[in-house]
């Protein structure tokens, strides 16, 4: 497993959301309410962007068709359409005053 470094925790406050590529993985991360989330950038529906997702009451919202996922673990909430897959979340690493995630070789 290694470390890869995402952003300095004085640069996170609630509002932070940002886009990540790490190898093949598009990520996006995001602070609420104090809390950090990290997951796929793409919403697993129809590969839309998650940028400009809405995010509150637990949940994060996809803009183009209102599908509604878990911040803490990802699981399809609501779906206006056929449904679809969870939302991909990954586990946020702190190492110093970083936060990252750890990768597989």
């Amino acid at each position: 497993m290694r470390f890869v470094p995402l952003e300095k925790l004085i640069n996170l406050c609630d509002g932070y959301s940002r886009q990540f590529k790490i190898d093949s993985l598009q990520l996006l991360l995001v602070q609420h309410e104090g809390e950090r989330y990290l997951f796929e950038a793409h919403c697993p529906h129809r590969s839309h962007p998650l940028q400009a997702a809405v995010i509150g009451d637990g949940m994060i919202r996809c803009p183009l068709h209102h599908y509604d996922f878990s911040l803490s673990d990802g699981r399809l909430l609501h779906a206006t359409e056929q449904p679809c897959r969870a939302l991909r979340t990954f586990e946020v690493v702190y190492e110093g005053n970083e936060l990252g995630l750890l990768l597989e070789y």
